[in-house]
């Protein structure tokens, strides 16, 4: 089983494969070499190709955004996806001006679309957040299925929650990268409990 987290040789970051523990994915001749064939499909090498140029033009110097943009210009994409959490619509309202004033076409879909209720996924009064009879769920497949019949080039997801955004990229057919991620306690900085997980938060993490 690898155990790369663990691994303090790190010898695959410096082109020495010597230094590894001694299960290691990076020893795995046929693994290795299924990612060697993939890597050399026309669009993987296209998006890791221009991935590594953004990485390199923009590396400690541009945002996410501004990262996101210049992959999407690379890509030569022009119809892009909008996945959105209710929650950060405002968020979503300025991500939207933004692409479309790069001269893109965006397509955006809220999460409650379809207005199905809670209870259409075996969730009762007492297990919803405002306990009502009618709350609506989040409806990431929908999210997804509509980008898919619009022909989206590449989507973005902003803030899904824990589990849809699993749902979402499950059904994408397109390319995705998550925007951001949901963390409403910390401000959507979710890295910011592990940063404290030997301290402040040690106690809920390892309980």
């Amino acid at each position: 089983m690898f155990q790369c987290a663990k691994c303090g040789a790190q010898g695959c970051t410096q082109g020495d494969l010597s230094k590894t523990l001694a299960v290691c994915p990076s020893l795995s001749k046929e693994l290795q070499e299924k990612c060697g064939q993939a890597f050399q499909e026309e669009e993987n090498y296209q998006i890791a190709h221009n991935a590594a140029l953004v990485e390199a033009e923009g590396y400690g110097k541009k945002t996410r955004i501004e990262e996101i943009l210049d992959f999407i210009e690379k890509m030569q994409y022009r119809k892009i996806g909008l996945l959105f959490c209710m929650g950060l619509i405002r968020e979503a309202n300025e991500v939207q001006k933004i692409l479309e004033h790069r001269g893109l076409e965006v397509v955006s879909v809220i999460c409650k679309n379809g207005a199905f209720p809670k209870s259409f996924v075996g969730i009762s009064d007492d297990q919803k957040i405002v306990g009502c009879s009618d709350e609506i769920m989040c409806n990431p497949i929908g999210q997804a299925m509509a980008m898919n019949a619009e022909g989206t080039d590449f989507n973005l997801l902003l803030g899904l929650c824990v589990g849809h955004d699993t749902l979402a990229l499950k059904y994408l057919e397109a390319p995705v990268t998550i925007l951001a991620v949901k963390d409403r306690v910390t401000g959507h900085n979710p890295l910011a409990p592990i940063y404290l997980a030997q301290g402040y938060y040690h106690d809920k993490l390892y309980k």
